[in-house]
């Protein structure tokens, strides 16, 4: 199977792009309108997969929202083929969004990444908890920033 599509967009030694033009190789697992789903050449465990949208966008903010049920739709089929042809217990569905997130290939992915149940691989984290009005605040800050239409 090939990549078929046009990027609308494309930033110049973007490997993403070039995979979705069909000018690099890769192994691609499933294609719709919007996305293409290739198998990672450095996977966490073999079946890791990239879910990657056929237009450029840095990271998921910059994702075009005529996108996301194609992403989605791609995201879903090849979590599900990894689980049946791996007999798999589970599965992690993850993105890195900016530096401080990991991101290292700055062209949205979402990474579907089989997983073990004695595979060493932990997401280690402090837990915060709020103080007394602090989450109350937070949430009206943010539902401030919300597009009209999700209040």
């Amino acid at each position: 199977m090939t990549a078929a599509g046009l990027v609308k967009s494309r930033e110049d030694s973007c490997i993403f792009c070039e995979i979705v033009a069909g000018r690099s190789p890769a192994e691609v697992l499933f294609e719709n309108r919007h996305a293409l789903a290739i198998l990672d050449i450095r996977p966490i465990h073999p079946g890791h997969s990239l879910v990657i949208p056929k237009t450029h966008c840095r990271d998921f903010l910059g994702l075009p929202h005529d996108y996301l049920h194609g992403l989605m739709e791609a995201t879903q089929a090849v979590a599900a083929a990894t689980v049946r042809t791996l007999a798999l217990e589970g599965f992690n569905i993850f993105s890195k969004n900016g530096i401080v997130a990991g991101q290292s290939v700055f062209h949205f992915h979402f990474h579907v990444t089989p997983r073990y149940p004695d595979d060493q691989i932990r997401f280690e984290l402090t837990l915060k908890r709020y103080q007394d009005g602090q989450m109350q605040d937070l949430g009206r800050r943010i539902r401030q920033n919300l597009p009209d239409h999700s209040r």
